[in-house]
């Protein structure tokens, strides 16, 4: 009986993920997945600490999966620096998770875990004017005449 107790609380926790996401807006997406990615990241060391070697890899590559969903995300219509620093980034911390995950390095987690911390404190300061990429206007026009 606790097994399908359990079962449904995960297909319940499932349903509102689910519509969590479908209602986010795209700047509240990517807040997510740094959230997922910083989540996975403390499971697999978590993991590493209790010696589940299979709880690891799993939670590592769910981190991977996540990182490399951030990069996709880039907007590669723009060929700035920023684009182009951020792609860089975004791969060097995938290509350190696997690292991790190889040496069972927890070192390597704590540095990946900063630099999404990093990231994500940057992208959390957008100002909610600027959440969709145009800023949006906070005054109207003064009025002309006399």
């Amino acid at each position: 009986m606790r097994t399908g107790y359990g079962q449904g609380t995960r297909a319940y926790a499932d349903i509102g993920r689910h519509a969590s996401v479908e209602a986010a807006s795209p700047h509240r997406l990517i807040q997510m997945l740094f959230d997922g990615a910083l989540d996975r990241i403390a499971s697999a060391r978590g993991c590493i600490q209790r010696g589940d070697v299979a709880g690891k890899g799993r939670e590592i590559g769910r981190g991977v999966r996540i990182v490399e969903g951030l990069r996709m995300s880039l907007d590669r219509t723009r060929s700035d620096a920023l684009t182009a620093n951020l792609d860089e980034l975004y791969d060097y911390i995938g290509r350190r998770l696997l690292l991790a995950n190889l040496g069972n390095d927890d070192g390597v987690l704590a540095e990946c875990a900063h630099l999404l911390r990093e990231l994500k404190s940057a992208w959390d300061a957008i100002p909610d004017g600027f959440h969709h990429g145009v800023p949006v206007e906070t005054a109207m026009p003064m009025a002309m005449g006399g």
